[in-house]
Formats: structure tokens, sequence, C-alpha cells
């Protein structure tokens, strides 16, 4: 029993050791302890604290996912500051002196920072005025992808090969932002078509019109549609409009199997799809090329 007090006392001794100052309290090795341990326990609390706010205190609200984050983490914030106050006064710790000490590290520090509160409040902006949401399609700058996660300073942005973008949240503030499912995930997309001055335009829409309907990525209850755009120098130009709710997110794929089935029907019927003609022209020894629109004649 002896030996255990007095490796007892040699440890509260060396906990009581002063380190430094803060006003007119002394800091010591138990001091540090003491606080680290509170300010972690408030952590873990907070974090809880955050998770029930948002899991079941809101869960049966109609409030948005996004804005009942935003609440719990505002929460946990005040939370933080209010238990880093008591527990910094529980130690005997005078406030003034960190106040003084905060202020000339923020002057020093604030410079270096500006860009990361930019990005912080615009995180706050994004989850309470919603221009983008989980699971949105968007494009922002040379970013096309899927929101996956809106974090407090930058956002996760997935493309469709599978590369995650981490998109500064300043971003989404200060730039243009494509949103393709703001409202609803239905899109219209316009494919151009060209054929031959030759061929019908009522048969050319009649076809372009089986093809789209009969497409599984075409939405049948917005029913597709054909423009006939004009009469150009070397075709007649239409648009095939279609909307789609499954390839949102891959439009190159939904063109590419329309252009698949267009190209079989027009083999099917023989529609004839324009090219470039040239025609050679040889006058007074001089060799003359030139590119004609007109398609060639059969």
């Amino acid at each position: 029993m002896n030996t255990l007090y007095e490796g007892w006392e040699s440890i509260r001794g060396w906990l009581s050791i002063p380190l430094f100052s803060a006003g007119t309290t002394l800091v010591t090795l138990w001091t540090l302890l003491y606080l680290t341990l509170l300010f972690g326990l408030m952590l873990w609390l907070t974090k809880k604290l955050k998770d029930w706010v948002v899991l079941t205190l809101l869960a049966n609200s109609r409030i948005d996912i996004g804005i009942r984050q935003a609440t719990g983490t505002i929460v946990r914030n005040a939370v933080v500051t209010i238990g880093f106050i008591v527990i910094i006064q529980t130690v005997g710790i005078d406030l003034s002196t960190i106040t003084v000490l905060a202020g000339g590290l923020g002057i020093g520090v604030g410079f270096g920072l500006q860009t990361i509160a930019n990005n912080l409040v615009s995180g706050l902006i994004i989850l309470f005025e919603r221009p983008i949401k989980i699971g949105d399609r968007i494009e922002v700058g040379p970013v096309s992808g899927d929101v996956v996660n809106i974090a407090a300073r930058a956002t996760t942005v997935v493309t469709n090969d599978n590369i995650a973008i981490i998109v500064p949240n300043s971003e989404f503030i200060s730039s243009k932002i494509t949103n393709w499912s703001y409202t609803t995930r239905n899109v219209r997309f316009n494919f151009p078509i060209n054929v031959s001055h030759r061929e019908d335009p009522e048969n050319v829409r009649r076809i372009l019109l089986e093809v789209a309907t009969n497409h599984h990525g075409v939405l049948k209850d917005s029913k597709p549609d054909v423009l006939f755009q004009e009469f150009g120098e070397s075709a007649l130009h239409f648009i095939l409009r279609v909307w789609t709710r499954d390839y949102t997110d891959r439009p190159g794929v939904l063109r590419s199997e329309l252009n698949y089935a267009i190209s079989r029907k027009f083999r099917e019927h023989g529609i004839e799809v324009p090219h470039a003609q040239r025609d050679i022209h040889i006058k007074d020894g001089n060799l003359t090329i030139m590119t004609s629109a007109s398609p060639p004649t059969p």
C-alpha cells in the first residue's frame, strides 16, 4: 500500500508542475489532461446530439434532409461553443486573456483562412437555399456528374466514369451551375437528323417517331416529336426531340442507341443520308477542286 501511495504521490507531483500561466491561473499537466478529457467527451456527446436532432427529432417532419443536416450542425456548433466557455471557466482560466490572444492570432491567420471561411459560408447557403442537393445531376465548369455528398467545405461530384471530384462550395455560389434535375429528373434532348432532298419528309418523320417510341429510355407520357428545321444546301434538317428520365446522366448513350436504331430503319426503307460531293473541273490546264453541297446523283 505504501508503494502504491508513494507512486500516486509521485504522479500527482509530476501532474502539478506548472507549465505556463493564463492570466492569474497556473496551467499544469493535470489542467491540460483535464481539458483534453472534457473536450473529447463534449465532442462525442455533441455528435450524438446532432444525430438525435437529424435522425430522431426532425425525422418525421417534412423538412428536407439537407436542412435537417444543417440544423443539426448549427446546434452542435452552438453547444460546442458554450461548452468550451464553461469548461475553460471550470479550471479557472481567465477568458479575457484568451480573448486577447485570439484577437492577435485572428489578425495574422485571418487572411489565410479567407478561402476556408468562404467555403464554409457557401456550404451553409447551399444547405439552406438548396440550389443543389444530393442526387442532382449538375454541371459546374468542366465538371459534370451526380452530387453524392454536401459537406461544410466542399461537395463531392461523381462523374459517369466513377471518378469523385471534390468541388469547393464557393464554386456553386459564384459560378453558373447547370442543374439537370432541379425540379424533376425528366429532361428533353434534341438530336439533329439529316436526310437527302429526295426523301419524303412525312416518311422520315414517321420513321423517327417509330424509333423513338420503341426505345425503352424514352418517356411515353411525354411523347417525342420531330421538327422539320429547314431545307439545307445539302440535306433536309430535322430535329428529333425526346424526353427521358433514365438517361439524364447519359445523353451520349441515348443518342448512340437512337442513332443505331435510326440507321437500321433508314437502310430498311432506303432512306439516303447525304454526304459531301467533290467536283473536279479542268480548264486551260488549271486543276480546280470544288466541294459541292448537293448529294451524288445515282
